[in-house]
């Protein structure tokens, strides 16, 4: 078991990953122009809740190789696993689809895109209310 504090524990990550409030500004930053730019190309119901998620831990990743070490290994790893999990799920997906299946799941409803827009906003609020308290 490991009995480093969680100071300790927090000055050790800040030698890879860099100071969390710059880390967390940047790949907020990025996170919002993706989602932007799928959001203005409509492709946000084409993609599987795993490619979404992927999108997301790999800008979380490019954050800490902005913000932190940019030569700790493990973040490139990350971001290679992350892309191969999503590539891996397509291949599957394009063995198992027939002519009429679509080869993308799209969530039942629009309803999940609404909501995690209103998640977004909400985040963004309690950011705006933390940071200038």
């Amino acid at each position: 078991m490991n009995n480093l504090s969680t100071e300790a524990i927090l000055e050790e990550r800040s030698k890879t990953h860099g100071d969390f409030k710059n880390h967390a500004r940047i790949t907020q930053s990025l996170k919002i122009t993706v989602r932007n730019e799928i959001e203005l190309l409509g492709k946000y119901q084409e993609l599987t809740f795993s490619q979404r998620e992927a999108l997301d831990m790999i800008l979380h990743k490019i954050g800490r190789i902005i913000a932190g070490n940019h030569n700790h290994d493990d973040h490139w790893d990350d971001i290679a696993g992350y892309a191969k999990l999503v590539a891996n799920e397509i291949r599957e997906n394009k063995k198992c689809a027939s002519p009429s299946t679509p080869m993308t799941p799209r969530p039942a409803s629009s309803d999940l895109y609404s909501l995690a827009l209103s998640e977004a906003s909400l985040f963004s609020t309690t950011q705006k209310v933390t940071s200038s308290s």
